[in-house]
């Protein structure tokens, strides 16, 4: 038989609705998922049951999300608490600080994968994002990219960002660095996300040049997000099919979700308009896949995605 990667489960979809980790891994296993991933929402009271589950074999984990845990105190998903971009060295010290904790809460519950992000590019007045998202409301967001007024105001923002960007760019290549040993030592990879937001780092034009400039040895990997690419392909800022080519020999893992007619993700798979049957082009047998939904997806959306995944699978 073939190999094929593994499928998992993202703690994002029961998290928040939990206060037991066991009983938490309970929920997914009886779904029939072996694997799941430890997303960016597990409180510190979720861990102790969430280690005697993988300790009995009750589950695995496939990959974790940074930050995992949550710090002390943080009872909220918190994926950008502290940003690798930021030029405050306090909160970019932060962040390799529990960094370095996620890590090494991923090799302790034998994750393959710490999913990160890179931050962002801030902006205190006129932020190019805010007058994108002003222009689209309420707009058929099908029809920007035939949309003239549209394609200026966005050539005008990615000036904007282009020009803002070096310092926080120049952190994030920096606290990469710094964390890399770390990660080798205890043997997780990082896997860097594609993200959704406008003025979030890397622009997906800078990955490639951003992953070729890391060390050849780096424990480092692309991570695909189909809802956030497919977010960005509305926007008109990338190519889902030819992003997918370009950062195919990077590929490490995915996030497997939908988004709907009016731009939401985190959907059921199936839901939505994403072609699957393309990304399922790009799956290889080492990848880590996995079914990214939102809380308010029902058990039934749960099933159903696992089971469209599976099939595209075979």
């Amino acid at each position: 038989m073939a190999a094929k990667p593994i499928l998992s489960l993202s703690t994002s979809w029961c998290s928040s609705r939990h206060t037991d980790g066991y009983a938490m891994a309970q929920e997914m296993a009886g779904l029939g998922f072996e694997y799941v991933e430890l997303s960016h929402g597990i409180r510190i009271t979720l861990v102790p049951g969430l280690l005697k589950a993988v300790e009995q074999g009750l589950i695995k984990v496939g990959s974790a999300h940074n930050f995992c845990p949550l710090p002390t105190g943080v009872n909220h998903a918190a994926p950008n608490l502290f940003e690798p971009s930021a030029t405050d060295a306090r909160e970019r010290d932060q962040w390799v600080r529990h960094t370095k904790r996620s890590i090494d809460f991923a090799a302790q519950v034998k994750a393959r994968v710490l999913v990160c992000h890179l931050g962002s590019v801030r902006f205190f007045w006129f932020n190019p994002a805010k007058a994108l998202q002003a222009y689209t409301r309420g707009r058929n967001l099908a029809t920007l990219a035939a949309d003239p007024g549209y394609q200026a105001l966005l050539a005008k923002s990615l000036a904007k960002l282009r020009k803002r960007m070096p310092p926080y760019w120049a952190q994030v290549q920096a606290s990469v660095n710094e964390i890399l040993p770390y990660a080798a030592a205890n043997g997780i990879r990082l896997g860097f996300e594609n993200r959704e937001g406008f003025n979030e780092l890397p622009l997906e034009a800078d990955f490639p040049a951003f992953m070729a400039g890391l060390p050849a040895a780096a424990p480092v990997g692309y991570w695909h997000d189909t809802g956030h690419a497919d977010l960005k392909q509305t926007m008109g800022l990338l190519d889902h099919r030819a992003h997918l080519e370009t950062m195919a020999p990077r590929l490490i893992g995915f996030h497997l979700h939908d988004v709907n007619a009016v731009g939401r993700d985190h959907q059921a798979v199936g839901a939505g308009k994403i072609d699957f049957a393309m990304v399922s082009k790009f799956w290889r047998p080492e990848h880590v896949l996995v079914l990214e939904l939102s809380p308010r997806q029902s058990v039934e959306d749960v099933v159903s995605s696992k089971a469209r995944i599976e099939a595209l699978m075979r």
